[in-house]
């Protein structure tokens, strides 16, 4: 039988969270715990693979189990074996071929950008103190609507098929002593959400026009793009799937 997993991590302390040989990733705490509870050898496959320092607010990860259990029983357990940085808040049944990656519809994230010196939030959000052109920074956001292609966002040498994203949402929104970059889309490439907010950040500088960003978009040039910002202000924060995949 196959479930999902909707879990919250802190990504301060892991790097990222796919298994890696030398690090520690959310995956890998993620199995243990599971395993421990089960009696069981558990693999966990996740609906994306978050960087290094990267948060989510909700995540999502599908795991295999031949019996039933109560749900709500091995939540209570993960939590209480889990760090305090992992949180698992709820576990249901899906169909068997049901898959956290393949079948997400679409991911949210943000990226937040504090514009004043704050020394109790400077771990997670990005400072930036010189003001900041929000209205260019909207203009440019519009521009990505006009395209598919993102191999200039991309980190280099990745093994996918296809730079094809197709983002459904894309805006800045001014919050308190913050600004927020809100992306939706089907699908991201690696480092892709934080070089088009260091991208945008170039334009609300003035170093750069909005219009600016088709020439770089169409140029596929990972070079011509802006700098990649810091993981440590982005947050997943949404995913969505069928409704046919659950069945309890």
């Amino acid at each position: 039988m196959r479930y999902f997993l909707e879990l919250s991590y802190n990504g301060k302390a892991y790097h990222g969270w796919q298994n890696q040989p030398n690090a520690i990733s959310v995956q890998e705490v993620l199995e243990k715990a599971l395993s421990t509870i089960l009696k069981e050898t558990i693999t966990i496959v996740g609906a994306g693979r978050t960087d290094a320092g990267v948060h989510a607010s909700q995540m999502f990860a599908h795991f295999d189990f031949e019996e039933n259990f109560n749900s709500e029983d091995l939540t209570y357990k993960l939590n209480s074996f889990l760090p305090n940085d992992i949180a698992v808040h709820s576990i249901f049944k899906v169909t068997d071929e049901a898959h956290a990656r393949f079948d997400a519809l679409s991911r949210t994230y943000h990226y937040r950008v504090s514009t004043l010196k704050n020394v109790f939030d400077y771990d997670y959000a990005y400072q930036m103190h010189l003001p900041l052109d929000l209205e260019a920074m909207n203009q440019a956001c519009k521009i990505l609507f006009d395209y598919k292609d993102f191999q200039c966002f991309s980190k280099s040498n990745t093994d996918v098929k296809t730079y094809n994203c197709d983002i459904m949402e894309a805006f800045w929104t001014k919050k308190g002593n913050e600004l927020w970059f809100t992306i939706k889309a089907n699908r991201f490439l690696r480092n892709m959400v934080r070089a088009v907010v260091g991208t945008m950040i170039k334009i609300g500088l003035n170093k750069i026009d909005p219009q600016d960003l088709h020439q770089i978009i169409v140029s596929k040039d990972r070079g011509k793009a802006g700098f990649s910002v810091p993981a440590h202000g982005l947050y997943l924060v949404n995913i969505e799937y069928p409704e046919t995949i659950r069945i309890e």
